[in-house]
């Protein structure tokens, strides 16, 4: 019998029920294929990798993370309930002993949901990430640091939304460039916020990269900022649609390079997000990648058409990925020097769409800058379907002063706006004053 160097734990959620259409790039099928080749590869019978179930994230869990206009229920389904209870169940997992790392192998996907949610953007209603995220620091005060990175060949840009202020929290994204791309975003000017610069690190790929370039940002730009920031735990926003037979993609990874992404990241929890090349890639991907996290040879998981000479970059994208790793990795290491003056506010304006739903968003922000404290901010928000709210968020470790803003503004009178929502991180308080 086969026995892992590291106990890992699964967790499968195909959501059965929820599909965006029967056809759609995002259906459980996604999920289905693998279950079948994890079965018939006899994964589970390999001692130390064992699958567990899902839970439930409550309304709560959702609030710590989102302001959902007009209220959660609203926004979601059972099965973004199930979906983030999943990845919340991991990180129980983890942190309770049971297991080494974990997988959550579930949809629907979250990595686009944004701090406001007033529907779907690229497939994903809540940041399933974020949720477990905001669960563990809540209920493991220990965990002081936390690392994100991101697989995804699209940029994870809700999840870089929500941390854009936190200093505590890097989000780290390698993803296909933006100006080729949804959801056009994702360049290395997105640094972080003006108190947070840095926590924020995008790595925009050329189109048609491969194992060698997206594993040479591993080794020389990701795990020294890892090695750098010394986070308490690392979670892979386990994208994978970076594959070569992706359907909506332009990339050319493999099922062998995303194992040995993970075996060179080594994350504590993994958590699904993209990927629809539903029978060519998935089966592959995530058994390689359930076999690196166990400390298990992998070497023999290939997929049947692979032909890696018809993939392989040009010589030139391989000298540009290289040019593109040192920038960063010196733009890492000087960002102390671009924290702002930490004296008045600082303002920002966005428009956001919401391609799934179709929903058009305008919003403007405020953050107090703060010498104490990551910074009180307020994000006034107007969406197409007529809703206009107010969301204040309070950080965690506010400072005296940044409480009292936060609550001066919630407590304002605010009659233009059809709800005012804030989140106290301290106090686990979550308000809703809706007209």
């Amino acid at each position: 019998m086969i026995t892992s160097q590291r106990k890992t734990g699964l967790i499968f959620f195909p959501a059965y029920d929820w599909e965006i259409t029967p056809s759609h790039p995002e259906r459980k099928e996604r999920l289905l294929y693998t279950q079948d080749q994890v079965l018939e590869e006899g994964v589970l019978d390999i001692e130390g990798i064992q699958e567990f179930k899902a839970g439930l994230a409550t309304e709560r869990d959702i609030r710590r993370a989102h302001f959902c206009v007009p209220d959660v229920a609203s926004r979601i389904t059972p099965s973004h309930n199930v979906s983030a209870g999943g990845c919340i169940e991991a990180a129980r997992l983890v942190l309770e002993g049971r297991v080494d790392n974990a997988f959550a192998l579930v949809r629907p996907p979250g990595h686009h949901a944004m701090r406001v949610v007033h529907g779907a953007r690229g497939f994903c209603n809540i940041n399933i990430e974020a949720v477990m995220v905001e669960w563990i620091r809540r209920t493991h005060p220990s965990i002081r640091k936390i690392a994100i990175v991101d697989t995804d060949c699209h940029h994870g840009d809700g999840t870089q939304d929500v941390y854009w202020h936190d200093p505590n929290v890097l989000y780290i994204s390698l993803h296909q460039d933006g100006r080729t791309l949804y959801p056009g975003s994702g360049f290395p000017d997105e640094f972080g916020g003006p108190l947070a610069p840095g926590m924020t690190l995008n790595v925009p790929l050329p189109p048609n990269t491969s194992d060698a370039g997206i594993l040479h940002v591993m080794e020389h730009l990701i795990m020294p900022v890892l090695g750098e920031f010394n986070p308490d735990l690392i979670i892979n926003s386990a994208g994978q649609d970076n594959h070569y037979s992706d359907p909506i993609t332009n990339m050319s990874f493999t099922a062998g390079g995303y194992a040995r992404l993970n075996e060179i990241l080594s994350p504590d929890i993994c958590v699904l997000e993209g990927g629809y090349s539903i029978e060519a890639a998935l089966p592959y991907v995530n058994t390689g990648i359930i076999l690196a996290l166990a400390g298990v040879d992998y070497s023999y998981v290939r997929e049947p058409d692979l032909d890696e000479d018809s993939i392989r970059e040009d010589p030139r994208v391989i000298e540009y990925i290289k040019r593109l790793s040192d920038q960063l990795l010196a733009l890492w290491k000087s960002r102390d020097s671009q924290v702002a003056s930490r004296t008045g506010f600082a303002d920002r304006s966005r428009n956001i769409y919401y391609d799934t739903d179709a929903i058009s968003e305008t919003q403007h922000e405020t953050l107090r800058l703060c010498e104490s404290c990551p910074g009180v901010f307020r994000i006034d928000s107007t969406a197409s379907t007529g809703y206009h709210i107010l969301g204040i968020h309070v950080p965690w470790s506010a400072c005296p002063a940044c409480r009292d803003q936060g609550f001066d503004w919630y407590h304002a009178k605010n009659d233009a706006y059809d709800g005012v929502y804030l989140q106290d991180m301290d106090t686990d308080e979550y308000l809703v004053t809706m007209r």
